[in-house]
Formats: structure tokens, sequence, C-alpha cells
């Protein structure tokens, strides 16, 4: 869940919003920026910020969202991990709604039936499935089950990524032959070079917060020499992500493309060298398959050979798959920033929180929940 907020109706909101008008008028014509992260997309709807900005000027929202980037593909092979005996799904509560081409992993929980409170599933089943907070609890959980395979699915970008080789790390340290990893880890950087090689007109890029504070400012270098295209790394109250949006105009009006850090209290130019050490320990970077932008390259992060043993892809037998994405959903087209949510036919209507059609309206950080939410 993105965090509470400080207001935007403040004094200090309200000058960097009058500035940004002023330099919209100087620009002189529309402009299109990119928030990049799922938490910036809950905050600027949260906050409301949108209202605060000139009618010329469009935020869309990017593939910020690991649930929503994760292709059906991935989706479906957790489903058809969920429904193997003696296995234990652990994951993050975001993608227990989504819905694979058949089912969703909620779904399969419901058919196999939800234990008693002090009870437990049948191994033999399958569906028990187990919210977590993050990977070291699936360890644990590991730990305290040895007749039992215990697979976490490991959805995430560069932030996730060192939690998930640390937990393997441990397992690994304490002997355990049944924790498993599902891999369906991405790069951020990539992403954008995809989105740029595509028709997408974008002006420039609100760059996350979370993600740089790990990976740095380096590895978006990219934009500003092989695209000149600007971008802010960006914090998450309200006058920083406004700061944030008035220096990309800024750059705009006077073609500076470097890339700017906007969040220095947490983003440090080479980021968290302790955290891709560790990760760079356990995965290197692998061709990965995302939602609406297909297989990139170098884009996601398997397993290292001598760590295949807690690779669930790898230790399991899984089906061929006919992966389809959910009929009408135009998820895809909204982390590309091809469309808005109130876009789509389903917004609303037969696709809401409770009942979601699509991941962007299952995650928490997904551009259809905030809008549902927020406006």
């Amino acid at each position: 869940m993105a965090p509470d907020f400080l207001p935007s109706d403040t004094p200090l909101a309200a000058r960097i919003s009058k500035a940004i008008a002023d330099t919209m008028q100087k620009i002189g014509r529309p402009v299109t920026l990119m928030e990049v992260c799922g938490t910036h997309t809950m905050a600027i709807a949260k906050q409301g910020l949108r209202a605060m900005l000139p009618a010329k000027l469009r935020l869309v929202s990017g593939p910020g969202c690991p649930v929503c980037v994760s292709a059906q593909e991935d989706i479906d092979r957790a489903l058809a991990l969920a429904q193997e005996p003696g296995v234990i799904i652990t994951t993050f509560g975001d993608m227990l709604k989504v819905k694979g081409t058949e089912t969703s992993l909620e779904s399969i929980r419901e058919h196999v039936g939800r234990a008693p409170r002090l009870g437990s599933l049948d191994p033999r089943l399958g569906g028990d499935l187990r919210i977590v907070y993050s990977p070291a609890d699936a360890v644990e959980i590991a730990a305290a089950n040895p007749d039992r395979k215990i697979i976490f699915l490991g959805a995430g970008f560069e932030t996730t990524a060192p939690a998930i080789a640390a937990s393997v790390l441990d397992a690994q340290r304490r002997g355990l032959k049944n924790f498993y990893i599902l891999p369906m880890l991405k790069l951020v950087p990539p992403a954008l070079r995809a989105l740029l090689d595509t028709e997408n007109k974008i002006d420039g890029f609100l760059l996350p917060g979370h993600v740089s504070a790990i990976i740095g400012e380096a590895p978006y270098r990219l934009l500003e020499t092989d695209y000149k295209v600007p971008s802010v790394i960006a914090g998450f109250e309200a006058a920083e992500i406004l700061r944030a949006v008035h220096r990309l105009l800024e750059k705009i009006l006077s073609r500076d493309y470097k890339v700017e850090n906007a969040y220095s209290r947490v983003v440090h130019a080479d980021g968290n060298p302790a955290a891709n050490a560790i990760t760079a320990r356990v995965f290197e970077p692998a061709d990965a398959k995302w939602r609406a932008l297909g297989i990139l390259k170098n884009s996601g992060l398997a397993f290292r050979k001598e760590f295949q043993a807690f690779d669930a892809t790898a230790n399991f037998a899984l089906p061929n798959l006919n992966s389809r994405e959910p009929q009408g959903c135009i998820c895809g087209l909204v982390i590309t920033g091809r469309a808005q949510p109130s876009d789509c036919p389903l917004f609303g209507k037969t696709c809401t929180p409770a009942d979601a059609v699509g991941p962007c309206m299952v995650s928490s950080e997904g551009a259809c929940a905030a809008r549902y939410y927020y406006g």
C-alpha cells in the first residue's frame, strides 16, 4: 500500500503548481510525462495532484507495478504450482486475486477449502496458499514444514530482488531442501528503453524512488545518451512529486537531458552497493517476458547455475501453457501509457477491486485501482 502522504493543499504545493503552469506556458505545446513507479501512481491519485496540473500536461502511468507487468504465462505457472500436491505457495497479497487464463490463486484456495483456524489443509490436495510479508517468512515456513515444498512467488523489481536473494542464501545456509522461488523479477531500465523504442511519445520520466535507492543513477543514463529524454528521480510527498514535474518541464524547455536526482535524501548516486552485491551473487540478468512489452533482452533475473536447486521452474514439471490475456482488459495499454484506466469499458463496471478482471485493478500499486479509489 502507498504510505500516508502530506496534504497537497499547502502553500508550497500551490507555489510549485503555479510554477508548473508558467513553465508549460513557455513550452507552448502539450507535454506527456510518465511516472514509472506504482507507488508514484498511487500517490498522485491519492493526493489529487492531476487536478493541480495544466490541462495540456498529461501524467500517464508506466510499467511500475510488479503484478501488472507479470506476463500471463508467469501467472499461469504460479497457478499450476499451486495445484501441486504437497506444495505450499507463499506470496505477497496482491498476487492472490490476479486472474490467470482459467482461474486465480484465491479461487484455487476457495475450491480446495480453507483450513480450520488451528488445522491445516490436506497436503494431498494442493491449494495451500499463504500470504507473507517478506521472503524470509517463506523460509521460516519451509523450516517448519520439512515434509512440504514451499514456493515463494518472486514478483518484483530491483527493490525486491535483494530480499529474495537473501532468503535463498539463508535457506542454503540452513540446509533447507524444500524451499523454492518462482522467478518473476523484472529490471526497470530495459523497460524504459522498450517504451521509447515504440511509437509512444513520452517527453520525460518521473523515475521511481524505491528502485533508484537500489540501483542509483547510472542505469538511467541511456535516457540522456540514447534518447535525449529528460528524467528526474522523485520522492513521494506532494511537494516532491510536483517539484520533480516542474524540473522535468524546465529540462524540456532548456533541452537538458541529464538524469537528475531530486530524492537525494534517500537515493545516492551509486545506489545501494550491498543490496546489488547480494542480488548479483544469486541472480544474473536474463531475457524476460513482460505484459504488453513482450520479451525484453536482459530485463529479468535468473538463478545463477550454483543456485538452480532453488528455482521452481527447474525443479517442477510445469504443463504446456496456452495463456491468454483477460478478455476486454486493457491493462497492457495502461501500463505502457497508451490508455487511461477510464478508457477501459470494463472499468468500474465489471472490473472493480472486489472482482477485478485485470491486474491493474488488483494491485495496490495498479493504475486502475488508484483511479477507482481516488478518481
